[in-house]
């Protein structure tokens, strides 16, 4: 039987030259109608392969079939009983590698929009699912250190199931990379602290400016509460090592968005300073690097550039966040590699760079880059953001001996229940394995609620 074509409905977008100077959301979202629409699409395969491509396990022909009727309180039930952060997930998300890149719609005429849609109904329920109740309390007690996305997510799970659960924090807002490191164009922060907020409100406490393996020692906190989450995330950066790196005006890309996305930087009566570059530079491809980009752009830069040492192909960032970026002027210097800055008055003026060509592949799969003989040239810059990936800070793990971890100072698991060497010590999402997205930290979060429920003899 031949099925009817009904093309992807577009996300609304602000103009690219009116959204680059501005911090204003990009995509302006779907309409209840479109909405509807665009749910309507989900052609309800029996075995439905989209949801293989979800981690946290969304029975997502459910909630598209809820949402395609306007029931999108229902919609967001369905969604609710495995994911706490759909307004999050639907924006930031890389559902073209995961759910919908399984959606047997995308031979017709594209993949159901999953995440646009999920997007909706997150919005919806923050405005119309009234206040979360709070599940009758057992007794129980955890502590979650850290709160990002694998720290939330689990968080809430246990919460839900009765557990008093509190969440220590070291900055002095509660959120991690959702507020640090993705800008707010991307994800606005009042969303962010409404999901916090309803968190809260189911019962979970939040203990801010708390620096586990500091100010309160692991050991000290394992012996309060019947088991321990670390979820703290990976926000150690990573740079080059050559020569020049030290010059003022070399940022990394998490020192960059911090100041911008946590403490305003971007307002005119912040108190924190940020330099305003003009020509900047961003070495990397990933979604951090075109966040940077884009931000830098935004903070007044007349010129922006990506400078990569592999191809377009090989680029990490999501094909969106890319197409963003071209869109809003951002230049892409591909198969090109710094190797060293150049400075005046300790502040950098230049870098000096090679042209690369493209080898065998490597270990990822990606072609090894090697430098082309006598092809040197140089950039100028007045600011250089390097975004080369993060490693977890060895805080834990130099505080806490008796915890394992790897040569790349990640915290070892048992990979089904994400528990660490120490009995009741669980562990996920960036801290387990490096940099990666934030749909699979929240995935850990849950797989070690689950576990530590088991634990703990209520599941």
């Amino acid at each position: 039987m031949a099925i009817e074509k009904k093309p992807r409905n577009k996300m609304p977008e602000q103009q690219p030259e009116i959204r680059a100077r501005n911090f204003k959301e990009v995509a302006l979202g779907y309409t209840p109608e479109m909405a509807k629409e665009e749910a309507s699409r989900c052609m309800h395969c029996k075995n439905a392969p989209c949801m293989q491509g979800c981690p946290v396990s969304v029975n997502i022909p459910d909630f598209l079939a809820a949402a395609a009727t306007g029931d999108f309180e229902k919609a967001g039930a369905v969604i609710g009983r495995t994911s706490s952060l759909p307004a999050i997930c639907g924006r930031v998300c890389p559902q073209e590698n995961q759910c919908e890149k399984m959606c047997l719609r995308a031979r017709v005429d594209g993949a159901v929009a999953i995440g646009n849609v999920e997007r909706f109904v997150g919005d919806y329920m923050l405005e119309h699912g009234g206040k979360p109740q709070k599940a009758t309390r057992t007794g129980k007690k955890v502590a979650v250190i850290g709160s990002g996305p694998a720290g939330l997510t689990c968080a809430a799970e246990l919460s839900n199931h009765g557990v008093d659960v509190t969440v220590f924090e070291a900055f002095h807002k509660a959120g991690g990379v959702l507020v640090y490191g993705i800008p707010e164009f991307r994800l606005p922060k009042s969303l962010v602290q409404a999901e916090i907020d309803k968190l809260c409100g189911g019962g979970v406490e939040i203990k801010l400016n708390t620096v586990a393996g500091k100010t309160l020692p692991i050991e000290e906190i394992a012996a309060e509460y019947d088991a321990v989450f670390i979820g703290s995330g990976a926000g150690l950066p990573m740079f080059m090592n050559i020569p020049g790196e030290n010059l003022n005006g070399v940022y990394s890309a998490n020192e960059y968005l911090t100041r911008v996305n946590l403490m305003k930087a971007y307002l005119p009566n912040s108190a924190t300073p940020v330099q305003l570059g003009k020509k900047v530079a961003v070495i990397g491809a990933g979604n951090v690097a075109m966040d940077a980009a884009r931000t830098a752009l935004r903070m007044g830069a007349e010129n922006v550039k990506i400078i990569y040492r592999r191809g377009r192909e090989e680029m990490p960032a999501r094909a969106e966040e890319i197409h963003h970026a071209e869109q809003e002027g951002i230049e892409f210097c591909l198969l090109t590699n710094p190797v060293s800055f150049a400075g005046e008055k300790g502040w950098v003026k230049s870098m000096r760079c090679v042209k690369m060509a493209l080898g065998e592949p490597d270990k990822s799969g990606r072609r090894s880059p090697k430098p082309v003989e006598g092809s040197e040239f140089d950039i100028e810059t007045d600011m250089v953001i390097v975004s080369l990936g993060t490693r977890p800070n060895p805080l834990i793990k130099n505080s806490f001996a008796a915890l394992q971890t790897s040569e790349k100072g990640t915290i070892v698991v048992d990979e089904e229940t994400m528990q660490t060497n120490v009995d009741g010590i669980y562990a996920g999402g960036d801290a387990v394995t490096g940099a990666a997205t934030v749909i699979l930290a929240m995935g850990a979060g849950r797989k070690a609620s689950k576990a530590i429920l088991e634990k703990l003899g209520l599941q």
